[in-house]
């Protein structure tokens, strides 16, 4: 097979035209010649690290998506599925991903459970690391976002990072905003990137001391402006990520999308590209193409080198995308979970008070970090309830385990004036998270999402609509334009029940993330993350 092209050869920072042959998924032979093909060959992008749970599709699906916009391979962490449902959640996502010739590359879940202050599905404490890092198929130990653990030398942190040093395998970072001394204490023990810089300055020192930082733009959390013009000068120790990546907005880009963004800004194409495309494969080992004589054939095709519009996409040399069309079939796979709460009743979501204040999450639009308020208690024949009229609604966390009582609190910004919506997606347990104008509707929510064993939900006095999630609770079996279709649905009625947000559900998702800042709830109650403990909702 032969592709002729204009040949981008980033090392080497020149464009020529020239003729490239494919023989056993290898590039056999890279000849220059001249021809009238205008469209460019470069080396397939790469997903410095993601979630691929998050875009509520299977492995398989994922693939089928993301060659349509040049990605050829990922640095997953299966961090998510892992809360759920341990070793053998991690081991689902490697043999589904097999099942496609797109290059997966899975790391070890470092904090399964992300924190003691929340009911997960699994634990993998260091044994289980050690067994999970000697697997071949396992390229790295995956965020460390127990950064305190580090810092402080907590012995099982400790330990987990020594088996990746023991097999050589990177260890990823997660330390958001941590600066100076204990940046330099988390670095020295052998941590070396970070995809949670949020600032240029952090940015930066985390540069000068030597790690890898990763430039995040994903659905929710997104860092691409406060970073990119750290590029030009450290573009050797720069990858892009998304992190979390909803469907919908996966079928519009990936990658891509953030070297036409950077190449707008007046960006050296190659400098842009070495961050895209080679990073990753170095930093992390992968088994993926350069587009060099004796390399897999690991390219594509982009009509230019500013939109970045995939033309074709190659993998061991096997057209996987082309004229519009993905060439991954959806193959078949066994559904796995772990769901076992009972149907819950309205008396449930009661909360007995005679409080004249009490503590409310304020949710902050495109941001995973919450504020704390104080705020005067709606209290109705003895049951502390929402205030429509302030934006004050109750939320419940539900565990999804076990038969425990509901976590209860409230949360200011998410604006809705009738129903409620609910979610089985809840960083990082996955537990039930479910916001409403009264504890009926709250409970119909909650109520549907047990009905189907996961999901994400709206419900009114009169509708109910759902987007079914039996893969752990967290993943669909539909493929992308099916889960793309429904969400967006979903997050029309969200938005008609009065939601403000702009992206109602992943907000709510990230509304039990302890690690991050500032008030939270867990499914065994409302969470300080500033002073890492449990506080009272009464004032």
């Amino acid at each position: 097979m032969k592709i002729l092209g204009q040949i981008v050869d980033i090392p080497n920072r020149r464009i020529y035209s020239g003729e490239i042959t494919i023989a056993n998924g290898n590039i056999s032979k890279i000849v220059e010649r001249q021809h009238d093909v205008k469209s460019y060959i470069l080396p397939g992008f790469i997903d410095a690290h993601i979630h691929i749970e998050s875009s509520m599709l299977v492995p398989s699906e994922f693939a089928r998506i993301a060659v349509k916009h040049g990605t050829v391979a990922t640095v997953s962490d299966p961090h998510e599925i892992a809360n759920v449902l341990g070793v053998e959640g991690v081991e689902f996502m490697i043999e589904n991903g097999k099942q496609t010739p797109f290059k997966f590359n899975f790391g070890a879940p470092s904090c399964v459970p992300a924190t003691s202050f929340e009911s997960a599905g699994a634990v993998i404490d260091s044994e289980g690391i050690k067994e999970l890092m000697a697997n071949p198929e396992i390229k790295y130990l995956a965020e460390m976002m127990n950064y305190p653990g580090v810092i402080y030398n907590d012995a099982e942190v400790l330990k987990k990072i020594e088996w990746a040093k023991y097999y050589n395998k990177p260890v990823d970072g997660h330390a958001p905003g941590v600066l100076g001394d204990d940046l330099t204490k988390y670095i020295s023990a052998g941590i070396s990137t970070d995809h949670e810089c949020f600032t240029y300055n952090e940015g930066l020192e985390k540069l000068q001391k030597g790690m890898k930082v990763l430039i995040r733009e994903g659905s929710a959390a997104k860092n691409f402006e406060a970073l990119i013009n750290l590029l030009p000068e450290y573009y050797e120790n720069m990858m892009f990520c998304s992190d979390d990546k909803h469907p919908d907005d996966l079928l519009l880009g990936h990658i891509n999308q953030l070297c036409a963004r950077a190449v707008a800004k007046g960006i050296n194409v190659f400098k842009v590209l070495q961050v895209a495309c080679v990073n990753p494969i170095k930093h992390y080992n992968l088994d993926v193409g350069l587009l060099k004589v004796g390399d897999q054939a690991d390219c594509i095709v982009v009509e230019d080198l500013k939109s970045f519009k995939t033309l074709q996409t190659y993998i061991n040399g096997e057209l996987v995308f082309d004229e519009g069309e993905s060439k991954i079939p959806s193959t078949p796979f066994e559904i796995l979970n772990n769901f076992n709460t009972n149907k819950k009743q309205v008396s449930d979501f009661r909360i007995e008070s005679s409080a004249e204040k009490i503590r409310v999450i304020e949710a902050l639009e495109g941001q995973l970090i919450t504020n704390e308020l104080i705020e005067v208690a709606t209290i109705e024949s003895g049951n502390l309830v929402s205030n429509i009229d302030k934006d004050v609604l109750k939320m419940s966390v539900v565990n999804r385990y076990n038969n425990e009582p509901q976590a209860l609190a409230f949360i200011k910004n998410f604006g809705l004036k009738a129903g409620a919506i609910a979610s089985s997606v809840g960083h990082d347990s996955h537990n039930i998270i479910a916001v409403g104008v009264s504890d009926e509707s709250i409970c119909k929510a909650v109520n549907l999402i047990i009905e189907n064993k996961g999901g994400i939900c709206a419900v009114s006095d009169s509708d109910k609509k759902i987007v079914p999630l039996p893969v752990a609770g967290i993943m669909s079996d539909q493929d992308a334009e099916t889960i793309g279709k429904q969400y967006a649905e979903l997050d029309r009625m969200a938005k008609q029940l009065g939601s403000t947000l702009k992206a109602p559900y992943m907000t709510l998702s990230f509304m039990a993330l302890l690690v991050i800042p500032s008030l939270k709830l867990s499914d065994k109650g409302l969470f300080d993350g500033n002073a890492f403990q449990f506080t009272p909702l009464e004032v």
